[in-house]
């Protein structure tokens, strides 16, 4: 990972097609601001929806960005415990283990 956190091949894609990139990051604030939730509601939600999706990269980047947005570690640890009963055991323990290695990596 070149920065720490953003893998070579996105930031490369970020490289490749900018339009692209930038469009998809209107969409992202348009989305963000769509309705009344705070910034660390929003990024707890993006962290359980990234946790069923299997998605490692999005559960660390928004596990880091709900810690910056105001959550507590024991609030985003939590996402992962919730999607147990949603998205199943196996899900969920993939989930906890990426949000813990952010834990880990920032506490």
């Amino acid at each position: 990972m070149a920065d720490g956190h953003l893998p070579d091949v996105y930031l490369g894609f970020r490289e490749d097609y900018p339009a692209v990139a930038a469009a998809l990051d209107g969409l992202g604030e348009a989305v963000d601001g769509a309705g009344p939730l705070d910034e660390r509601t929003n990024r707890l939600v993006k962290l359980g929806l990234a946790v069923g999706a299997l998605a490692e990269g999005a559960v660390k980047s928004n596990a880091r960005k709900a810690l910056a947005a105001g959550a507590s570690p024991e609030e985003v640890r939590q996402v992962g415990i919730l999607a147990i009963t949603t998205c199943g055991f196996p899900s969920a323990i993939a989930g906890i283990g990426w949000i813990d290695e952010v834990l880990k990596a920032t506490g």
